[in-house]
C-alpha cells in the first residue's frame, strides 16, 4: 500500500493534521490503533486551541454540541482564600486584546467529531498498529510496517510520516528520532475522573462563569484540576510526588478521595458530594523531550516529541497548532522543497521547539517562584501573560515576551538557537543531567494500570 503522508494516531492531533492537509491537496492515510470512542484526558481549551477550530469551521458545531463554553483560568493558593484569574482573551489584527472564550471538551465526543469530520474532509481512516518503521538505507522514514486487528502485518509505504501517537512517541521509541529525554516532572503521577456533584461557580461569563477551569494549589508539584465538561460532569484530578503516592500503599481510587479535599480548602468545599461517574486513571511520568523530532520523512506533532506539566491545560492547544504549521511544511516538502538535506523540516523544528521553550519556563517559573508569578499575573505582566495562556507562544506572536524574558532572568537561564545541533539540549525542569537519555524504546513512557500492577507495595 502506497499513500503521500500516513498519519499515525487518529486523536485531535492526527484529525487536525490531515483536515489541514487536505487544505493542501494532500489525501492522507490516518492509522489508528484504538477504537472511537475511547476516554482521554486533555479537556480545556485555549483560546488560539478555539481559533484553530474555527479556522477549520467548527465554531457553529461547537455551539450546537453545547460544549461548556471558558472563559478563564482561576488558580486557588494554599489557603483557597487568594487566587487570580486570568481571562480568555484574543489579539486582532493590530494587535488589540479582546475577552474571547473557548471551550471545555468531553474527549470521547470531540475526538470522535475530529476523526468523523477528517474521514469526510477525504481523509482514509484505517484501524491498525504501527510496529516498526520502514527505513532507507540512509535512514530516511519511507514508511511504516502496520499490524492489522486480524493479526497480519502489511507494508505502507509513504513520502512523509506524521507522528501524532502522543505520549506513546512511536518514532522516538523505535530510535529514529534523537534521544528522548525525562524532566523532573516525571517524578509526579496524575490521578483523574470524571465526578457529578461538584460545586461549580454561578456566574454565565467573566471571572464567575460556572465553566472555567480551576487550579487548586496546595505546594510545589502538588495541585488539583476541575474543569466542566457539561451541565453536570466536572473533570477531576489531582497530581503529587510519586513517592506520596506509593508510601500510602493505596489504590488509586482510595488515594484519590483522601486525596482531592485535602489539597485545598476552596476545593474540600466543593467535592463534599462528589460522585465518581468514572474509574480513577492513573498517569506517571509524564514529562519528556524528544531532540530531532524531524528529519527526512518525518515530522513529530505534540505530545509525540514533548510534554511538560500539564497544569495550565496546553497539550491540546500545542497539538492542533502544531498540526495545523505541519501542513504547509509537508505541501512543500511534497513538491521537493528540502529534499537535498538531511533534515527538510529544520525551520518547522526550531519554530515549534522554541515556542514550547517559552512555555516550559512559564511554567517553570509558576512553581519555582509563585509568589512572584503571581504578582506578574496580576499587575507588571498581565497583558503578556494573558497572551501566554491563550496559547500565543510562537515567534510570529512577539515571543518570547517581556514576561518569558524576566522569568528566564529569575531562573538564571538561557535559551541559545545558534547552533541547529545545540539549540535542544535540555535545561531546566524537563532534565537530569546526571541521568541523560532515559527510556527504553519499548516501553512507552505512558503506561498507566500496567505500571500499577509492578509499583512498589
Amino acid at each position: 500500500m502506497k499513500t503521500d503522508v500516513l498519519i499515525i494516531g487518529g486523536g485531535p492531533g492526527g484529525a487536525t493534521a490531515a483536515m489541514f492537509l487536505i487544505r493542501e491537496g494532500i489525501k492522507p492515510i490516518i492509522l489508528e490503533q484504538e477504537a472511537f470512542p475511547r476516554f482521554h484526558i486533555g479537556e480545556s481549551m485555549t483560546g488560539e486551541a478555539a481559533q484553530v477550530l474555527r479556522r477549520l469551521g467548527f465554531g457553529d458545531e461547537m455551539i450546537r454540541r453545547k460544549h461548556p463554553v471558558k472563559h478563564g483560568v482561576r488558580v486557588f493558593g494554599t489557603t483557597g482564600v487568594n487566587s487570580w484569574y486570568i481571562p480568555v482573551a484574543a489579539r486582532d489584527k493590530e494587535w488589540n486584546l479582546s475577552l474571547a472564550s473557548t471551550w471545555q471538551v468531553r474527549r470521547s465526543e470531540f475526538d470522535v467529531m475530529m476523526l468523523k469530520a477528517a474521514e469526510a474532509r477525504g481523509a482514509t481512516v484505517m484501524q491498525g498498529t504501527a510496529t516498526k518503521p520502514l527505513l532507507a538505507d540512509d535512514g530516511a522514514v519511507r514508511g511504516v510496517t502496520v499490524r492489522w486487528p486480524d493479526g497480519k502485518s502489511e507494508n505502507i509505504e509513504t513520502e512523509v510520516v506524521l507522528d501524532c501517537s502522543g505520549m506513546a512517541t512511536f518514532l522516538a521509541n523505535q530510535r529514529v528520532t534523537g534521544p528522548k529525554y525525562v524532566g523532573s516532572y516525571d517524578k509526579q503521577i496524575a490521578f483523574f475522573s470524571h465526578v457529578t456533584g461538584a460545586i461549580r461557580d454561578t456566574g454565565t461569563s467573566g471571572e464567575e462563569a460556572r465553566s472555567n477551569t480551576l487550579i487548586f494549589y496546595q505546594n510545589k508539584f502538588h495541585w488539583a484540576w476541575f474543569i466542566p465538561i457539561d451541565e453536570d460532569v466536572v473533570s477531576m484530578g489531582l497530581v503529587t510526588p510519586k513517592a506520596t503516592f506509593v508510601e500510602t500503599k493505596q489504590s488509586p481510587e482510595e488515594f484519590f478521595r483522601h486525596t482531592i479535599p485535602a489539597i485545598n480548602p476552596d476545593l474540600r468545599r466543593r467535592v463534599a458530594d462528589m460522585k465518581l461517574i468514572e474509574k480513577v486513571h492513573v498517569i506517571p511520568n509524564y514529562s519528556y523531550q524528544v531532540r530531532r523530532f524531524c528529519g527526512e520523512g518525518f515530522i513529530c506533532i505534540g505530545d509525540a516529541h514533548r510534554f511538560i506539566d500539564p497544569i495550565f491545560s496546553f497539550g491540546l492547544s500545542a497539538t492542533m497548532r502544531e498540526a495545523e504549521f505541519a501542513a504547509p511544511a509537508v505541501r512543500a516538502y511534497l513538491e521537493g522543497k528540502g529534499r537535498d538535506k538531511a533534515n527538510p523540516f529544520t525551520g518547522h523544528q526550531l519554530f515549534c521547539e522554541k515556542g514550547i521553550d517559552n512555555l516550559e519556563d512559564m511554567v517553570d517559573m509558576f512553581w519555582e517562584q509563585p509568589f512572584a508569578f503571581a504578582l506578574f499575573a496580576h499587575n507588571r505582566y498581565r497583558d503578556e501573560l494573558i497572551d501566554a495562556f491563550a496559547g500565543r507562544i510562537y515567534e510570529n506572536e512577539r515571543q518570547p515576551s517581556a514576561a518569558i524574558l524576566a522569568f528566564r532572568k529569575s531562573l538564571k537561564r538561557t535559551r541559545d538557537y545558534e547552533h541547529e545541533d545545540d539549540y535542544s539540549i535540555p535545561i531546566g525542569s524537563r532534565f537530569h543531567p546526571e541521568r541523560a537519555a532515559l527510556w527504553e524504546p519499548n516501553s512507552p513512557i505512558a503506561t498507566t494500570e500496567e505500571w500499577m500492577v509492578a509499583r512498589p507495595s
